[in-house]
């Protein structure tokens, strides 16, 4: 018998409490506190899920509590916020802040994040085994991340990303400055 993941691609209660939880964590940033994510957390919990269920809410609920701790009163960059994300492992969280300020974003800025969108999504989809979709989504990053490296240099080392992406390293690489 295979042992179940958490998979959002092929089911769909993981996939539902996943996009729940990372809409509550917008939310959260901009209150300071992970009450909206503990509101969605009980929720699920209430209907005593299977244990890969709830190991994600509360796996979940520590990682966004640091983000929280660490971003609230913080910079009010996306670019900034997302690596923080990135860092806690939060590669579809990341996505979420990065997709509400991509919609007003414009030119190169839209791009760029366009692209941190993309090399989150390899993350996550390398996590769940779709590694040719993986691949397309690292392509596409790739070449608007390369062109952008001294733009992302003030936030962080952009070729440790850049190389990672290249060789769809299953360990994504800890963004720093």
């Amino acid at each position: 018998m295979t042992e179940k993941i958490f998979n959002p691609f092929t089911d769909r209660l993981s996939r539902d409490i996943r996009n729940t939880l990372s809409s509550s964590l917008v939310e959260c940033l901009e209150a300071g506190n992970i009450s909206s994510a503990e509101e969605v957390a009980k929720r699920y919990l209430a209907e005593h899920p299977a244990p890969l269920y709830s190991e994600y809410i509360q796996q979940r609920l520590q990682l966004y509590k640091e983000a929280v701790k660490t971003i609230h009163g913080g910079s009010e960059d996306p670019i900034w916020r997302s690596t923080i994300l990135w860092n806690l492992g939060l590669f579809f969280e990341m996505h979420e802040v990065l997709e509400h300020a991509w919609y007003s974003a414009q030119g190169d800025t839209k791009l760029i994040m366009q692209a941190l969108i993309r090399a989150a999504g390899v993350y996550v989809k390398l996590g769940c085994g779709y590694k040719p979709q993986a691949r397309k989504m690292a392509d596409k990053a790739i070449d608007v991340l390369t062109i952008h490296q001294e733009f992302l240099s003030d936030y962080f080392q952009p070729e440790p990303l850049l190389k990672a992406l290249r060789e769809l390293d299953p360990q994504p690489p800890e963004l720093v400055r």
